[in-house]
């Protein structure tokens, strides 16, 4: 067991030494004064970024290697490596100093991150599609494109939860299906979102900072591009998968195949509309006068600090957690059967996530001292940088750093926003990394995970961490290299 794991181990190393070599290219210390209100900070060591490796090698080898005691003990992990950040950053900055970074992380970034997705896997659950429609190819290509197309107008995460329980029940029958939740993830949890702000949070970023709220339909083209091809490849994967599966006698239950689709609990649309118009409003009304004081600051509740939880913050919290409660008053628990739904896989993401939230920060503050001096002043190392790192790393934090980068480089030509005026192509380049590449790895974008999740705990035996980035080194880059030489260049 352990010999076939050396491949695993082998490709691990590999990436924390790329990692390694990236960070080391640039100074070893990054001042982070200005990485939030956190205060200053001084200089940041490159070996506090060791936490957010080790978590990260945590998630990717400890499900192979310990699979039992990972799934027992994955709270102990991230407190074990959250400390292990927090204890020495407190150390070297001060425990005052400390408690706010990570203050300001949790209840600015994970607080709405976790309470969205929260809602959005409590409203989707109870609803539920039946019927004649049986997991063929040429099925699985319409609900690939259906997800994709709706993920851009009820976010990623919506679409995703949404589109995922109907996607693994038409093909339940089937035993070669893995492939089929991998385009999933590929297409409707990251590379559908790019169209508006409310598909992905670093568009919503964009657009709290002057970017048209409809500037992102520019993005279309490369989106048609990106569908053909991955459907088109989907399609000869899965119509193979398909043909073996029915040559040793397998097939769905169902009496007439395709003819008719039921869905229950179709009221919870309105719920689902009412998080949309929420992420909507959690951009929009930090810009309104009501909502500012006289220095230009958003007003909120102060916590500790210059921590401070804005009333806009608020009001998407509150609509978002009484969508979920009248979902579930409204809906009968029949539906959750149907669609077996657990907490599982929303306890996952919570867990693991604020652990990654937290041990990534240094990593952030790194990024954001040295993002400038990286000498990256072309769309397409722009696509690349944004969204290679938006692999690994939150990917709204990145796109916000490297758009703040393009603002200061002083181009007068391109788009105006409150960063500075950005060419077009510049912003069309990291739009689409930050969007596209969180497809690249588990931990690049949130649904990907809990898709992942949902996928395992309805017996679907979905590939490892490396396992699931050797499908995207095979299929996503030669794709995102396409992207390149035809928008970029």
């Amino acid at each position: 067991m352990i010999i076939r794991r050396l491949p695993e181990m082998k490709r691990l190393i590999a990436f924390l030494g790329s990692l390694g070599l990236m960070l080391a290219s640039s100074p070893l210390t990054a001042l982070a004064a200005g990485t939030g209100s956190a205060g200053e900070t001084g200089s940041v060591p490159l070996w506090m970024c060791v936490p957010f490796a080790g978590l990260l090698l945590c998630i990717a080898v400890l499900p192979l290697v310990k699979g039992e005691w990972w799934e027992s003990h994955q709270p102990h992990a991230v407190l074990f490596w959250s400390l292990l950040f927090a204890v020495p950053f407190a150390v070297k900055f001060g425990a005052g100093t400390a408690s706010e970074t990570i203050l300001e992380c949790l209840i600015n970034d994970y607080l709405t991150f976790i309470v969205l997705l929260f809602g959005l896997f409590c409203v989707s659950g109870n609803i539920t599609m039946s019927g004649d429609l049986a997991g063929s190819p040429r099925v699985n290509v319409g609900l690939l494109a259906l997800g994709t197309l709706l993920s851009s107008w009820i976010g990623t995460t919506g679409a995703s939860m949404l589109m995922i329980r109907p996607v693994i029940k038409m093909n339940s029958w089937r035993k070669r299906k893995r492939h089929i939740i991998i385009f999933f993830i590929f297409l409707v949890s990251n590379i559908g979102g790019c169209l508006t702000p409310i598909g992905d949070p670093p568009l919503l970023m964009g657009f709290m900072r002057g970017v048209p709220f409809f500037w992102s339909l520019h993005l279309l083209p490369i989106l048609l591009v990106n569908m053909a091809v991955l459907l088109a490849i989907f399609y000869f994967i899965d119509l193979r998968a398909y043909r073996k599966d029915i040559a040793i006698g397998l097939k769905p239950d169902i009496s007439k195949p395709g003819t008719e689709v039921k869905l229950r609990g179709t009221h919870n649309l309105i719920f689902l509309a009412a998080i949309v118009g929420a992420v909507i409003l959690s951009g929009t009304l930090p810009g309104l006068p009501a909502f500012q004081d006289a220095a230009g600051n958003v007003k909120g509740i102060h916590i500790f600090g210059e921590v401070v939880l804005s009333y806009p913050a608020i009001i998407e919290i509150v609509i978002i957690l009484i969508s979920a409660f009248l979902s579930f008053k409204t809906t009968e628990s029949e539906i959750r059967r149907e669609n077996h739904f657990t907490w599982g896989a929303i306890q996952e993401v919570a867990v693991l996530f604020i652990g990654i939230f937290i041990t990534m920060q240094p990593a952030l503050m790194l990024l954001k001292a040295n993002g400038a001096n990286l000498g990256i002043t072309e769309p397409f190392e722009m696509f690349w940088v944004t969204g290679l790192l938006s692999s690994f790393l939150d990917n709204t934090p990145t796109y916000l750093v490297f758009l703040t980068t393009a603002g200061a480089v002083g181009f007068t030509e391109g788009l105006t926003t409150s960063l500075g005026v950005i060419p077009i192509q510049m912003l069309t380049a990291i739009s689409c990394g930050a969007v596209f590449m969180g497809a690249n790895t588990y931990i690049g974008n949130a649904p990907n995970f809990m898709v992942k999740s949902i996928a395992d705990e309805n017996g679907v035996r979905m590939p490892s961490f490396f396992g699931y980035l050797l499908w995207s080194l095979v299929i996503l880059v030669p794709v995102f290299a396409l992207d390149m030489l035809l928008f970029f260049l």
